[in-house]
């Protein structure tokens, strides 16, 4: 149907607790994990295997933040030992954790491009058992 959400189905071993947010973890990655651990739970599609991968997109999601909150702060541009102004170094850090948090986004299921991915492949599966 058009329009409407598809629904995750709850994979077997998949955990319907997840532990609170690692310790190690940042401010920002603690309140990533706090924010997306809710649906994961509901849902039932992480294991405890996949618990790295959590704590690693968390990890990526936090460091995006961080660097956002030190652009903003300090300002796109910062003055070089010439006196030259270049692109906050912040602005790398904050790219290239947004390159691995969209990846390990997709691979949880927390983005709807892969939400969608994966109910799309239940149905073809179901399909295959059909002797057409």
């Amino acid at each position: 149907m058009r329009g409407r959400k598809p629904e995750l189905k709850a994979i077997e071993g998949g955990l319907s607790r997840l532990p609170p947010a690692p310790s190690w973890l940042p401010k920002e990655g603690k309140d990533e994990w706090r924010r997306v651990v809710p649906a994961l739970k509901e849902r039932r599609t992480i294991t405890k295997a996949d618990l790295p991968m959590l704590e690693a997109y968390c990890l990526a999601a936090g460091t995006v933040r961080r660097a956002q909150i030190t652009i903003a702060t300090e300002g796109d541009y910062i003055a070089t030992d010439k006196g030259d102004k270049r692109r906050h170094p912040a602005f790398q850090t904050m790219f290239q954790a947004l390159t691995e948090s969209r990846r390990l986004a997709a691979e949880l299921g927390l983005t709807p491009a892969s939400r969608n991915k994966a109910a799309a492949t239940e149905t073809d599966d179901d399909l295959a058992d059909l002797d057409l």
